[in-house]
């Protein structure tokens, strides 16, 4: 039955995750490339830049609404799903969300509204600032949720506390500057930036299939393309980081993306293709590159990457450190915090792996006496399960490479060739658009199932995290939210549609104005104005 519990926690949280990410990414790289427009607008006065930012503008608003709106429930999900989780790690997990709601999320949610409302009531200038201020926000939003969950994989600057039996921070420096939530800050927002900049293409490209918008479109596809390349670039690159931080912080993680079973020889190959076998630990046709990984993982030639049986072998020794840890904990506790001095060195040596012990109560309640088989049996836990992680990374990989020829190619056409673009290629890029969100939530899902089974990495496993809750109870919201969500989706997906078929609004009055005004910096050779082309 608690089994039961854990698994319908972690597909609830999963769902409401996995729903909301479908707007996070969006929301991210529109609000840059929105200001970016405006940008532009600003320096030349050109109506088509306004124009553009007022369109791509409402799509990001509709998305920045929807987003909010699937975000609010998370938070709350971890008192209600998650309360030994919230009591045993609040006071250091709670701190960068509580930073995130005061400081970014007010930021971000008071300058949409002037974003959206004060055009007439805003000088150029001052309406470019809250442009800025809208996007700094968002990517603020960003960066507190990922120091948080960053922890979550890598706890740094903090300590168990045998007097409160919680997690206690030691060092807000080190939770804010942790290497995993800096390279995954940066690495999340660089993806949001290329789902952004492959939405803005598709739906260019669209309207040049239609023979509509061109001028809208053939600009939008020149910011769009060299944003994003710059984005997927950084995005391969800040990959290679997070390598090398779970090489560093997660061994087990990496080596379930690459079914690495036995610890392999430096420098490591990388696995391009394989089944992996779970049960027979091996990975059958197996088609490697060689050094690859070695370079990735440890960016060296002589430095090992540790294989699956090699590190649940560690795990054993981890787990028989945290009962010297445990018994020294129960016998402080029954002292009611008088020990003798061995005790209290037992308990400072052994700490570390306290966690590890808590792995063992899935199959006893006094880990203390728990036998070989139950020791092993935690041990085998601590292996993900290794074939979703070994295809989702590669799908998502291989759709990263995707994007950086896409838009390298759109980005050559726009700025060599003219903005003229082969019919092709503009199917191509509609077709393109829901990849992004694919390798994105891809992403999440290797990083949040490689951490099984812990909810704070080394710390807390997942199955002592859960509320104490019925089936039935989670059967019913888990219902709700699934529900609740695919109708907002729907709504999402209605209103964009709605909206990219509409197109932009033109303001008639002011584009005459600035025509009248540039007219004979317009006027071609043959003395016609130069309007776009929809056959070229």
């Amino acid at each position: 039955m608690h089994q039961e519990l854990v698994d319908l926690s972690r597909l609830q949280f999963a769902m409401t995750a996995l729903y909301h990410f479908l707007f996070v990414p969006l929301t991210l790289g529109l609000s840059i490339i929105v200001a970016t427009m405006e940008t532009v607008y600003v320096m030349t006065g050109r109506p088509i830049w306004k124009q553009m930012v007022k369109f791509w503008g409402t799509l990001f608003g509709i998305n920045f609404v929807l987003g909010v709106a699937t975000g609010l429930t998370m938070e709350f999900q971890f008192g209600m799903n998650w309360s030994y989780y919230s009591h045993y790690v609040g006071d250091i997990f709670g701190a960068p969300l509580a930073i995130e709601g005061l400081m970014a999320f007010f930021l971000e949610a008071t300058f949409v509204g002037l974003f959206f409302f004060g055009w007439d009531k805003l000088s150029r200038r001052a309406h470019l600032v809250v442009a800025w201020l809208v996007a700094i926000g968002s990517n603020l939003s960003a960066l507190w949720i990922l120091i948080a969950n960053g922890w979550m994989q890598h706890p740094v600057g903090a300590t168990f506390d045998p007097v409160t039996m919680r997690m206690e921070m030691t060092s807000f420096y080190d939770v804010l500057f942790n290497t995993v939530a800096q390279a995954k800050f940066v690495h999340t927002v660089s993806a949001g930036y290329v789902t952004a900049s492959i939405f803005v293409l598709g739906v260019s490209s669209w309207y040049l299939l239609k023979g509509r918008h061109i001028e809208l479109a053939r600009r939008s596809i020149a910011i769009a393309a060299a944003f994003g390349l710059a984005s997927a670039l950084s995005v391969v690159l800040l990959g290679d980081e997070s390598g090398y931080d779970a090489t560093l912080n997660q061994k087990m993680k990496l080596a379930a993306i690459e079914a690495m079973w036995e610890t392999e020889p430096a420098p490591a190959p990388f696995t391009l293709f394989g089944i992996p076998n779970q049960a027979e630990h091996k990975t059958d046709y197996a088609v490697k590159v060689p050094w690859v990984m070695g370079l990735i993982g440890t960016r060296s030639l002589d430095t090992p990457i540790p294989g699956i049986k090699e590190l649940e072998a560690q795990a054993v020794g981890k787990i028989k450190s945290g009962l010297v840890a445990y018994d020294a904990l129960a016998a402080y506790r029954a002292g009611k915090g008088t020990v003798t001095p061995e005790i209290a060195k037992a308990f400072k040596e052994h700490a570390g792996d306290l966690g590890y012990a808590f792995l063992l109560k899935q199959y006893t309640a006094d880990p203390s006496k728990a036998t070989e088989a139950d020791i092993q049996k935690a041990a085998a836990d601590t292996v993900p399960t290794v074939w979703p992680m070994f295809w989702g990374f590669r799908i998502m990989v291989g759709l990263g490479f995707l994007f950086i020829f896409t838009l390298g190619y759109f980005f050559y056409r726009a700025s060599f060739r003219g903005m003229k673009f082969p019919r092709g290629m503009l199917v191509f890029a509609v077709a393109l658009i829901p990849t992004p969100w694919i390798a994105a939530e891809l992403g999440w899902f290797v990083a949040e199932f490689g951490r099984q089974p812990w909810t704070v990495y080394g710390v807390l496993p997942t199955a002592m995290s859960v509320s104490h809750l019925s089936i039935l109870d989670l059967s019913i919201t888990l219902a709700g939210f699934v529900i609740f969500y695919t109708v907002l989706f729907i709504v999402e997906m209605g209103l964009m549609v709605k909206y990219i078929r509409k197109g932009p609004y033109m303001e008639v009055e002011e584009t005459e104005r600035w025509m009248a005004k540039h007219e004979h910096r317009l006027r071609t050779h043959d003395g016609n104005l130069p309007f776009g082309n929809p056959a070229e």
